[in-house]
Formats: C-alpha cells, structure tokens, sequence
C-alpha cells in the first residue's frame, strides 16, 4: 500500500511517519509539508491512499483533494468540526482525531486495506461539498494548469460558462478552465451574489449593466465590458428575484 503523508507540522508528520512504518505493507512515498507540495506527491506518485491534514495554511484539506482532480482514498488527520466528521463518516475511508494512538491509525489501515482491496475509491466532490458548514460558500477558485495553481478570488469572476466536461470561469478577460459540471459550481457559489442565467451561464450580478429584450420572451445581459450573455426565462426570473 502506497501512502502520501500531509500535514504541516513536522512532529504530526514524524508521528504518522513512526506509526506506519510498523507496517510492513505500507510503503511511504511521499511526505508534504503543505497543501501545494501534496498536489504534486499525489499526481506524480498515484498513492493508494493519503493521510491528509485539513488545517493547513495556503491550501487546506479539501482544496488539495479538488485539485489532484480524481477520486482517492484519503483518511484525514484532524482536530475539525463535528459537521465534517459526519461526512467523513460517510464518505472517507477513516479519520484520525489528534491526537490519536498507534492502535487507531492501525484500525484506519485495516479500513484502508478493506476499501482498496474492494476497489472503492469515495467521490471526492460530494465528499468536500458534505464535509463543509452547512451554508458556507467559496471565496476563491483553485485551478491547476500544468505545474502552475492559479488562484482566483470569486469577486473577480465575471461569468462561468459550461463547455463540455469543463466550465470556463472568465475573470479580468481571461478564461481558465476547470473539469466539473455547472451544478457543483453553482452549489458552492453565493446565490445573492451568483445566478444561473442559463444552463450554459452563471453571472456575477455585480457585472451586469443591463437587460435587454432582443426577441419575444427573450434576453441578453450586458456585462460592463459588452460581453453579451443569453437569458433563459427561468433565468430572467431568478435575476429578477435578486435585483
């Protein structure tokens, strides 16, 4: 079994390092400090499993699951809230409450062992939207392009589009895109702030200078800089509602 350790704080990652190396089929191949060099182990080794912090500075937990970009087993190491713990319940292969025994990450390793031996391997979308507050909203948008993660705060997004098994997100007139559905967008957006317009489209409202009738029972929205975007009906309701 091949294991990816994450945690920004060396004794917690000295601990888990300890803990498993007295397990003769676990081989350690990777060892992160940090969320960023986490994406990297984990693409370039394909671990069987990750040991993953949640509280880390720059990327936490969740971010780094959403950017290695497929399904994975993960057992989370955590002091987190009692919300997430029921997701992880559900969804994760285990967690470990710090601090935490040897006998506990051996128990977490047998779960391991069952779930990979079975195949399973947990959505990782629907585990990160379950293990978040309820009600609790992105600020930001983490895209991997190659080596590079760009960062995009949500205010600076103009409009998302859907293109295939993409969504372009468009902001200060460049595109990034980024594999998902227009769905999962839209649930982790602010809904005072985002509307889906269309089944193609969800605008930032704060972009929007006006609505224009352009044929019966249909609408274009002008963004500030000309962009034109269509308005289905159900979405001229919905942005009427809001405005």
């Amino acid at each position: 079994m091949r294991v990816v350790i994450v945690d920004d704080e060396k004794l917690a990652r000295s601990l888990l390092f300890e803990y498993l190396q007295k397990h003769s089929d676990v081989e350690i191949v990777g060892e992160c400090a940090n969320g960023l060099e986490a994406v990297k182990a984990v693409t370039e080794q394909k671990p069987d499993l990750i040991f993953l912090d949640i509280q880390m500075p720059r990327l936490d937990g969740f971010e780094v699951l959403d950017l290695v970009g497929h399904d994975v087993n993960v057992v989370f190491v955590t002091a987190y809230d009692k919300y997430a713990l029921r997701a992880f319940d559900v969804h994760a292969v285990d967690y470990l409450l710090k601090p935490f025994s040897a006998e506990r990450l051996a128990e977490a390793l047998d779960h391991a062992r069952a779930k990979i031996a079975r195949g399973e391997r947990p959505p990782v979308s629907k585990l990160t939207a379950d293990a978040r507050p309820p009600g609790a909203k992105v600020e930001r948008i983490l895209i991997r392009d190659g080596p590079q993660v760009h960062v995009i705060s949500v205010a600076k997004i103009d409009y998302i589009e859907a293109q295939d098994d993409y969504v372009a997100y468009r902001s200060e007139g460049k595109q990034y895109l980024k594999q998902q559905t227009l769905n999962e967008v839209e649930a982790t957006l602010d809904n005072t702030r985002f509307v889906r317009i269309h089944r193609s489209y969800i605008l930032n409202v704060d972009r929007l200078t006006k609505l224009e009738l352009y044929a019966k029972d249909s609408h274009a929205a002008i963004l500030r800089d000309g962009t034109r975007l269509p308005v289905s009906r159900t979405g001229y309701s919905r942005l009427s509602a809001l405005l």
